[in-house]
């Protein structure tokens, strides 16, 4: 049975939920007054053609006036299936909201994951709906865009550490991650150094205690296979920086 932070939303007092006929926006108070401009700008993003950042572009910055800086993730499907329903979701628990539980339960246990400001969906028709999940915009970049941009050694090896760890700190906090790759790692600076970022927790889950080790080695295998599969001929990953990776 997984936990129930992990399975739908759960009222939760610090956000809010907006009702507006078929679409449900709920929001982090730091947003809440932004919420009619906002809606306005999901909408617009909405009827444009695909388009955006991230493995599947489906990630766009929002600037509020007089507020935070937003990322807003389309929720989008990946491989064949998104050639006819790129999209559409189906189901009673929509997995923007499922995500935004699931970030949020995160970031109280210690994880390094980005600050969920909120979700939103539009019901098509009973149990069909198209999504978004909010985010507060983070300066930096993927792991995988550092570590073929930034030529120091030195650096690179200090990034990848904390990569490791904020992995590690992950598994140890119960949070297992289901499509753990170099595309949502996000490396920011913090200070005079660095910090590597969890994104894109909609599968995850999580568990009431630190992570058995079979679930590391799952979590670390898939990691390794993106990185191989992404640098097939270790031209930035070498043995050495595999191994740092490897938390399984």
């Amino acid at each position: 049975m997984r936990p129930a932070a992990e399975r739908q939303w759960r009222e939760d007092p610090s956000f809010t939920r907006i009702s507006l006929g078929r679409q449900i926006l709920i929001v982090a108070p730091a947003v809440l007054r932004h919420a009619p401009e906002l809606l306005v700008k999901l909408r617009e993003l909405s009827s444009r053609p695909r388009s955006g950042q991230g493995n599947r572009a489906s990630a766009t910055r929002i600037a509020l006036r007089e507020g935070p800086e937003l990322v807003a993730r389309r929720s989008r499907r990946g491989g064949l299936v998104s050639m006819f329903i790129a999209e559409t979701f189906f189901g009673l628990s929509p997995r923007p909201f499922r995500e935004l539980a699931v970030t949020a339960e995160a970031r109280r246990r210690g994880v390094a994951a980005a600050e969920p400001l909120g979700a939103m969906t539009a019901w098509l028709a009973p149990a069909v709906y198209r999504g978004w999940f909010l985010t507060r915009a983070l300066n930096g970049m993927t792991l995988w865009d550092f570590i073929r941009h930034d030529d120091d050694p030195v650096v690179r090896g200090h990034v990848l550490l904390r990569a490791r760890e904020s992995i590690a700190t992950m598994h140890n906090r119960g949070v297992f991650h289901a499509d753990l790759n170099l595309h949502n790692l996000f490396v920011t600076q913090k200070g005079e150094s660095f910090e590597v970022v969890i994104l894109d927790l909609d599968k995850a889950r999580i568990y009431p205690s630190p992570l058995t080790e079979k679930l590391r080695r799952e979590n670390a295998a898939r990691l390794l296979r993106s990185a191989r599969k992404l640098d097939p001929e270790s031209r930035y990953l070498d043995d050495a920086a595999l191994k740092t990776l490897d938390v399984g």
